[in-house]
């Protein structure tokens, strides 16, 4: 299996296809593995690359490993990049990715040409929201304190839903499962928590994705960041919070961002 040292710990990682670098970062509970053929299809346009973050199932968990915050995610995606040649990429982020993702482009900005941010999970934007975020804190923080497999179920039925939670394979929920002590480190970490006028200073081209049937308050955050990017295009689409990475629109702004940097042959 693929590794690399970076930002002091072990991270796994995969690759697919060659040209503009499109780094893909998976939520909480989650990993490369979610992204599944999805890394595939965007290695066809450009030099795909998914990873688990730090103490996520392939890469290394740091012992102890009680808490951690977005910005220690983030430099070890800086530094991925860095290690593997891969600056500047297109970067799309997954819910609590998204976070990593804007936190990525606004300290590192010459580590990112573009943004495409899925749900980003700043939910301390929102009051309800983070009414929300508090009570699956809460819920999740005894569920691993009475058995640590069980956060994953707890954390991704609220999120997702019972029906997607069922409509996982074994593998996949055994990757959830194993998460557990992760999950809880990052609901325990800081968030990443930025003012409208730090969000106005990322000015990469970004394609904000909402989805219809996810948690409102993802939806309202998604309208508070995306109104606060001087560069950002938004997008509704069907389904849940785990938005598919292949939907046309997000495929049609990688393209387009891979097209711009793609010398002429």
């Amino acid at each position: 299996m693929p590794r690399v040292s970076a930002n002091g710990v072990d991270l796994y990682y995969e690759e697919h296809g060659e040209g503009v670098p499109i780094l893909c970062i998976h939520g909480t509970s989650s990993s490369a593995l979610v992204w599944g053929d999805a890394a595939q299809e965007l290695g066809r346009r450009g030099r795909s690359i998914v990873y688990d973050r730090r103490g996520c199932y392939r890469s290394q968990r740091p012992q102890p490993y009680e808490t951690t915050d977005v910005a220690d995610h983030t430099e070890d995606a800086a530094e991925l990049l860095e290690v593997l040649g891969a600056t500047p990429a297109v970067v799309i982020g997954r819910s609590y990715g998204g976070e990593i993702a804007l936190d990525l482009a606004r300290r590192f900005p010459d580590a990112v040409k573009a943004l495409a941010l899925l749900e980003p999970a700043m939910l301390t934007l929102d009051p309800e929201g983070k009414d929300w975020l508090d009570s699956l804190r809460r819920r999740a923080l005894q569920a691993g304190a009475i058995d640590v497999s069980s956060v994953a179920k707890v954390f991704l039925q609220d999120v997702v839903g019972d029906e997607v939670w069922e409509s996982f394979s074994k593998e996949l929920k055994d990757m959830f499962a194993g998460n557990g002590p992760a999950i809880l480190a990052e609901l325990r970490g800081r968030s990443l928590e930025l003012s409208g006028h730090e969000l106005a200073e990322i000015d990469q081209p970004t394609l904000m994705v909402s989805a219809k049937d996810s948690p409102e308050t993802f939806r309202r955050v998604d309208d508070i960041v995306a109104e606060a990017l001087p560069n950002c295009a938004k997008v509704m689409v069907d389904g849940g919070h785990l938005i598919n990475p292949t939907h046309p629109a997000i495929l049609d702004f990688v393209d387009h961002q891979v097209a711009l940097h793609t010398p002429a042959p």
